[in-house]
């Protein structure tokens, strides 16, 4: 069973950082393989754990592959559906690549649901080579997420998926 813990990340490099978010999740998953309770915990973790986030969580594609909807999250209430090709997360699906988008006001066709937000990671997750979803982290601090932080969302995204497809 997993147990929290007091947490400092300032004496952490970002590397380390996440491997100790990926050592929690880990425990978060075992025995449990049900997506939304993982993806659950997985964005509670996220918006716990990674400092400098007003949003962290999840949208899935509809039974249609058109539309991106929203899933298990943290932060403020979010845009509900998002069709795919459009903004951040919809552009991420349709390309199947990560998206580091140093400031969102410069990225053509962003969806604001948050206003305070200024920077943005989008993963798609895969299951096999289709994409399901994307997980979706939010900063209000302009050039938040590099790609130290795109590596290591990509293996944790990887590590959610493997938790439910097993």
């Amino acid at each position: 069973m997993y147990q929290a813990s007091a947490f400092d990340s300032s004496t952490l490099s970002k590397s380390e950082l996440y491997e100790d978010v990926r050592l929690h999740l880990k425990g978060l998953f075992t025995g449990e393989s049900n997506m939304i309770a993982n993806a659950a915990n997985f964005s509670a973790l996220l918006f716990d754990r990674l400092p400098d986030l007003n949003w962290a969580g999840f949208y899935f594609l509809d039974e249609a592959g058109s539309e991106l909807v929203v899933g298990p999250f943290q932060g403020k209430p979010a845009c509900v559906r998002i069709a795919v090709g459009r903004g951040v997360c919809g552009t991420s699906v349709a390309t199947g690549q990560s998206i580091v988008v140093p400031d969102v006001r410069e990225f053509p066709g962003h969806i604001a649901c948050d206003a305070a937000s200024r920077s943005e990671l989008v993963v798609p997750l895969r299951r096999g080579d289709t994409v399901i979803g994307v997980l979706d982290l939010d900063s209000p601090t302009p050039n938040r997420f590099d790609d130290i932080d795109r590596v290591h969302i990509e293996q944790l995204a990887a590590d959610f998926v493997q938790s439910f497809a097993a």
